[in-house]
């Protein structure tokens, strides 16, 4: 019970303080945003063995480049490195090939492809024709949350078919396709009750949030398991590292910014 109660609160304030950045302006949510990415590259550093501030650099070279606003010089082939890069973890994550990251050079790539870049896209999400619609992030928020907790639900009471057993044990099929399916469904709402994108852009944003955010989960754990550690780290008391908590978000914002801004 007192474990469950820790979870609860380290759970309360993080979505208090992260909710409350995205909606006060987009300075703050840039700024929250940045602290977050720090810890996790410090995270992510432990867990692969690099003692190096070079990613932080890149993190800074990242945060000059959203806040300017000229950026279609860039961002497509961003969008395309970014993308190619995470394409590469999920081949090695279902081919069930280890991640290597030896040499200094592999590290911080992995670095540059998992976070950096990912962050750049998150920063990038709200912004609409330069305005910031810190909805967009909220609702994306919300569909994770519907993603995870129903996805957790359906394998707990129906689960019977492993996931990606070697990463992840707990995960099961049923558990995937319960929470793509809620999570469609909170796309259906989010649409019906708001004035951003129609229903078939949030059924679409609810399938692609649902299925990479739950990719991205599986690997991190592969990466974790690699290192034969736990958790990212321990500054969310019941919950782990931050990373833990982000890297949903970190690896589909790409593929969401592709759709929002690309495609639809």
């Amino acid at each position: 019970m007192s474990n469950l109660i820790t979870r609860s609160i380290s759970a309360l304030v993080y979505a208090i303080i992260f909710i409350s950045a995205i909606l006060f302006s987009a300075e703050t949510y840039i700024g929250l945003l940045a602290i977050f990415a720090s810890v996790c590259i410090y995270e992510f550093s432990k867990i692969i063995k690099l003692k190096n501030l070079i990613p932080y650099v890149f993190l800074i070279a990242i945060i000059f480049l959203s806040i300017t606003k000229i950026t279609f010089f860039y961002t497509s082939p961003l969008i395309a490195f970014s993308l190619i890069g995470l394409f590469w973890l999920l081949y090695l994550l279902i081919s069930t090939k280890p991640i290597k990251y030896n040499s200094f050079g592999e590290k911080l790539l992995m670095h540059i492809i998992y976070l950096v870049l990912p962050f750049f896209f998150l920063i990038k999400l709200p912004f609409i024709n330069n305005s910031y619609v810190p909805n967009i992030i909220i609702y994306i928020i919300l569909i994770i949350w519907t993603n995870d907790s129903f996805a957790y639900l359906v394998g707990k009471n129906f689960g019977k078919h492993k996931l990606f057993k070697s990463v992840s044990p707990k995960k099961t099929i049923e558990g995937f396709i319960g929470g793509l399916i809620f999570s469609v469904f909170a796309g259906f709402l989010i649409a019906k009750f708001s004035n951003v994108f129609s229903i078939l852009d949030w059924i679409i944003i609810a399938i692609i949030v649902s299925i990479f955010g739950s990719l991205g989960d599986l690997v991190e754990s592969k990466f974790k398991r690699q290192a034969k550690v736990k958790d990212s780290g321990t500054i969310m008391p019941g919950h782990g590292g931050l990373l833990d908590r982000l890297d949903s978000l970190f690896f589909l914002a790409p593929f969401v910014y592709l759709y929002i801004h690309y495609i639809m």
